[in-house]
């Protein structure tokens, strides 16, 4: 289906992820909801185990056969919805329209594959042509991502951390996808090569015009390189709006916590302000606010189930939590 003025690139609406097990269900994403104009990129924000992989796996629809379920929720890209569609209708979706760029690239590559044939299959699958111009598109690839075309034939072994990254990278955009999820693109990179590859992203993503989720827990990053930011805690989207929405006016007690971690270069302190306890067992939430345990606004009526509601927050943009006045006069 073509996008229409009033469709946006992407919706998620309600999604819900399950793992599960004979003994426990896990529930890793809750009623989440978010939408991605084009050419836009939204930054996932939160603590590990939030569930901003399981989002990003629902829609390219690469979760687990065995163990995880979405029990209810839509995906829908230029209005169709990802998750009603066939396999084999998804297949020609997978590269073609949305790709992923993996946490880690020492398991995102075949150790015993060359690094150009990788890219080269992917351009198989979803371009017509021969092997000589699936392999002329491979080098190609190599040399956007800055590595020479004449190590095609190496393999990933032969490669630093950083330099396997950007073949994940040269992989995930051989096709031109319109969608691109950047899972933690740079957890296993140390800081210079983080920006270097966050730059080459970040130029290949605006050269191509590539609408993008960049899952991170970096909020230099998000400040960087994102025009929305969707903050996830236990499953579920505590507060939506724009970047500057965000950074200007955080009012989600969580979201407020995050940034006060964030040290101050500009201010004497001994110590930072980390966050009171730790998440939530997924497979056990807490009733109400998943958030309450550790909230210091926190009610007997933030355990309630449906008391917490999106609200609007002054400047525009949604805040789930029942005590923004209160979080925003600073009172506890």
């Amino acid at each position: 289906m073509s996008e229409t003025k009033n469709t946006p690139f992407l919706e998620v609406k309600d999604l819900r992820v399950e793992y599960f097990t004979k003994e426990q269900v896990v529930h890793a994403v809750n009623g989440v909801s978010f939408t991605l104009e084009k050419g836009t990129t939204l930054g996932l924000v939160g603590e590990t185990g939030a569930g901003k992989t399981s989002i990003c796996k629902s829609i390219l629809r690469i979760l687990p056969d065995v163990g995880a379920r979405i029990p209810s929720g839509e995906i829908r890209l230029e209005g169709q919805d990802l998750l009603k569609i066939s396999e084999k209708e998804m297949r020609a979706v997978r590269g073609q329209k949305i790709a992923m760029i993996f946490q880690d690239p020492m398991t995102a590559l075949n150790p015993v594959q060359r690094v150009g044939d990788q890219i080269a299959e992917v351009v198989s699958l979803h371009m017509k042509g021969t092997k000589e111009d699936f392999k002329k598109r491979a080098e190609e690839m190599l040399e956007m991502v800055n590595i020479p075309k004449q190590r095609y034939v190496e393999y990933p072994h032969q490669f630093s951390g950083g330099m396997k990254q950007r073949v994940v990278i040269a992989i995930a955009l051989a096709c031109n996808p319109e969608l691109l999820l950047a899972d933690e693109p740079t957890t296993a990179l140390d800081v210079t090569i983080q920006a270097q590859v966050l730059k080459l992203i970040g130029e290949l993503r605006d050269r191509l015009g590539t609408s993008m989720i960049l899952v991170t827990h970096d909020m230099g990053i998000v400040a960087t390189y994102c025009d929305t930011v969707a903050v996830t805690y236990a499953g579920s989207i505590v507060e939506y709006g724009t970047k500057e929405q965000i950074f200007d006016h955080p009012t989600h007690p969580y979201t407020i916590g995050l940034f006060g971690a964030i040290p101050n270069m500009n201010v004497d302190e001994e110590w930072l302000h980390a966050i009171e306890g730790l998440p939530p067992d997924p497979s056990h939430l807490p009733t109400g606010c998943a958030f309450h345990p550790r909230c210091p606004y926190a009610t007997e009526d933030c355990a309630k189930e449906g008391f917490v509601k999106p609200v609007t927050t002054p400047d525009g943009h949604t805040c789930v939590c029942c005590h923004i006045d209160e979080v925003l006069k600073g009172e506890k």
